[in-house]
């Protein structure tokens, strides 16, 4: 990597890391209940973590689109924050070191960005790099949520381990896709793991994604994670979608049709229970335009 390409990155701090998990969520792409974004800040929440290193966000962000917050006192403007990508460290609960790449999805030089962040993971011997997501998917909330993964050709012995969608697929890409491809090129193992989200409570908030992608994480990742505190906010989010749906016939009629097709196919494997790559990319167009059921 060039010199002038190695200035868009400020390292705060050079920790002894020992082949860390590099976790990568970042803001702006498509993640359906919040699980992606409601996973990290759990992480970040239970994880005592230090800042590792930032990025130039003058020349990755545009501040039109994501505005700095001014703080005004008695109408004196005292500050602004301005939006940041973070790399930050830290430890599982049994000590394994961890990197978490976070903070908004980059607006310009995506390909600048991949090779800042690839060189970043081979500076510090990351052994696994892993991308969260959520999308909306037809399944029922009455059922556990299920975790599919992407991830490039020099990565797909991962795949096995989680499952994935079948057949082909195109849908717009975020930054992940752009960052799996990077990984493969400096033959650095790299997935994803996408949270299958019912596509009816895609907007709103659904821990019980978030408590499925932190579970997926741990288990890929040979992390010990803390995702207790998510489970208790899932159960009051499925009492919440049962309460809206119960009085609705036609809202209660499509989800006992989602949980006979997830029964019927309960116990194959997980990519015969997803839907086709067009019925998915139905779901996502959907979802990126803003509607709902």
């Amino acid at each position: 990597m060039d010199d002038e390409i190695y200035d868009r990155i400020i390292f705060l701090a050079d920790p002894e890391l020992n082949e860390p998990v590099l976790v990568i969520c970042l803001e702006g792409w498509i993640d359906a209940g919040l699980g992606a974004s409601t996973a990290i800040s759990t992480m970040l929440n239970t994880i005592s973590t230090e800042i590792l290193a930032t990025f130039d966000t003058e020349y990755f962000i545009d501040q039109r689109a994501r505005r700095p917050v001014a703080r005004i006192v008695d109408g004196v403007t005292t500050e602004l924050t301005w939006p940041e990508i973070q790399l930050r460290y830290g430890r599982d609960g049994d000590g394994a070191d961890i990197l978490f790449l976070v903070g908004p999805e980059p607006d310009f030089h995506w390909s600048d960005f991949v090779d800042v962040v690839t060189d970043s993971a081979g500076r510090f011997d990351v052994r696994l790099v892993v991308g969260l997501g959520a999308f909306p998917a037809p399944t029922p909330h009455t059922r556990p949520v299920r975790v599919i993964a992407t991830a490039p050709e020099s990565s797909a012995h991962l795949l096995p381990l989680v499952g994935t969608v079948s057949g082909e697929l195109e849908v717009p890409a975020g930054i992940s896709a752009a960052l799996e491809l990077g990984f493969s090129e400096v033959d650095m193992d790299v997935i994803t793991l996408w949270a299958r989200v019912p596509h009816y409570v895609a907007s709103m908030s659904y821990p019980q994604a978030a408590a499925a992608l932190i579970d997926g994480l741990a288990r890929i990742g040979g992390l010990t994670l803390d995702a207790s505190q998510l489970r208790a906010s899932a159960e009051e989010a499925r009492q919440r979608v049962d309460n809206l749906i119960v009085n609705n016939p036609d809202h209660t009629s499509m989800v006992e049709e989602l949980e006979e097709a997830a029964d019927e196919t309960e116990g194959t494997s997980l990519g015969e229970d997803l839907p086709s790559g067009d019925e998915l990319a139905a779901e996502l167009e959907r979802f990126l335009r803003g509607e709902s059921n």
